[in-house]
């Protein structure tokens, strides 16, 4: 099999990609329109708006998402393409034009959802951006690249020092039976629940989606419901775009109408927790306690059973020095999903801040065990692990 394409070759941005916001607006996270393997740069019925799709002057079409500029195609000719026939070469070659300074130099920036285009001309893009960007030009130079949802993704913010539990899209190729994956983030922590191939209409309906929460945030409440509804219209199922519809309703004042674009996004995903927690709050202003405790009962355990949500909980208590909330909360998250050595190592520290230095070692030995693929994570572990036991064997011996 293909392995990741190694972090050294992606000069990626430093921080994270296309958040969802609990309890307020779930922008999803982007991805691009397409699904086969040759570029698009004529319509096709796939790509093609839908018959029913609202209409505003903002609203791209697909193939205005994803076009190439003549430019940007001329490059990737000069610094991929012409320079060997060969799929694997080329894929070396295109990474290293799309992030070197060499090259576009391409950098994160989660302001805007950018179209090919644009990504090109800023040199800048989110997940969504940098997707769309790179499979049309790996398909440009005849390789195999699509869009991968990754369920859950924990990505740290540097600026606010902040983490944040968020959806995210990264690039899957293919040589054959072989295949592999590229992102753009380097800042993701953890990742659960992928990355899987998406359709092309569940695609259009990421970008449209996204679009429309930043439009939606910008106050252009006409151009976000004509993006909402073409996410929705391409994607019917979408629970972010529901949910997004929903807050757009709300912010108009239209409570009955955001109350049924919420409940159509829980039909689609009983636990999706923007939705519930939407409803807890629309419930809450309008003095209606049944409903109120009844979705709150229904967002808690979907919050319980959400090993990032419980994560996030523990980091916060860390940070506001309640360790002994904190290890309740790294320990749920270890039930349920004992596999991420962040949780461990989470763990660890704050039973070495309590006192109990044996379940210290126990949790930073799982981490280590855990980190394997990552020799400087392995080494940082290791030596806070033989320094953690030189600190146990001299307090032995002192008492």
């Amino acid at each position: 099999m293909i392995s990741r394409i190694a972090p050294a070759l992606l000069a990626a941005a430093a921080l994270g990609c296309c958040l969802g916001a609990h309890a307020a607006t779930a922008a999803s996270t982007g991805v691009g329109p397409f699904s086969q393997t040759r570029p698009l740069a004529a319509p096709t019925e796939a790509l093609a708006m839908p018959a029913n799709a609202a209409q505003a002057d903002a609203l791209p079409s697909p193939q205005q998402i994803m076009a190439v500029p003549p430019e940007l195609l001329a490059q990737l000719h000069e610094n991929v393409t012409s320079k060997s026939y060969s799929r694997e070469k080329r894929m070396k070659l295109l990474v290293e034009f799309v992030f070197s300074k060499r090259g576009m130099g391409l950098e994160y920036d989660a302001s805007v959802t950018r179209t090919v285009a644009e990504t090109f001309r800023d040199r800048k893009g989110n997940c969504l951006s940098f997707t769309l960007l790179f499979v049309a030009l790996a398909r440009e130079a005849g390789i195999t690249a699509y869009v991968q949802e990754v369920g859950q993704a924990l990505s740290w913010y540097q600026e606010n020092n902040t983490l944040y539990n968020a959806g995210h899209v990264n690039v899957g190729i293919e040589f054959g039976t072989d295949k592999g994956t590229i992102d753009l983030d380097r800042n993701i922590l953890i990742s659960r629940g992928g990355p899987k191939r998406i359709s092309d209409k569940r695609a259009l309906s990421h970008f449209y989606n996204n679009r429309g929460s930043e439009l939606m945030e910008d106050g252009r409440i006409a151009d976000a419901k004509a993006h909402l509804d073409t996410a929705l219209a391409y994607d019917p199922g979408f629970s972010p775009a529901w949910n997004n519809l929903g807050v757009l309703r709300a912010r108009d004042g239209q409570r009955a109408l955001a109350e049924r674009d919420y409940l159509a996004a829980l039909r689609r995903d009983t636990s999706y927790a923007p939705a519930l927690s939407n409803l807890v709050n629309l419930y809450r202003a309008a003095g209606d306690q049944a409903r109120t405790d009844q979705y709150m009962r229904k967002l808690q355990r979907a919050q319980y059973g959400d090993p990032f949500y419980q994560f996030l909980q523990a980091d916060q208590a860390e940070r506001n020095g309640d360790y002994a909330l904190a290890a309740t909360h790294y320990r749920r998250a270890i039930r349920l999903y004992d596999k991420v050595h962040q949780f461990h190592f989470g763990l660890a520290r704050v039973s070495f801040l309590t006192g109990d230095t044996q379940r210290a070692q126990r949790e930073l030995g799982r981490a280590l065990a855990l980190s394997s693929e990552d020799a400087i994570l392995r080494n940082r572990y290791q030596a806070k692990l033989d320094s953690l036991r030189r600190w146990s064997k001299a307090a032995a011996l002192a008492h």
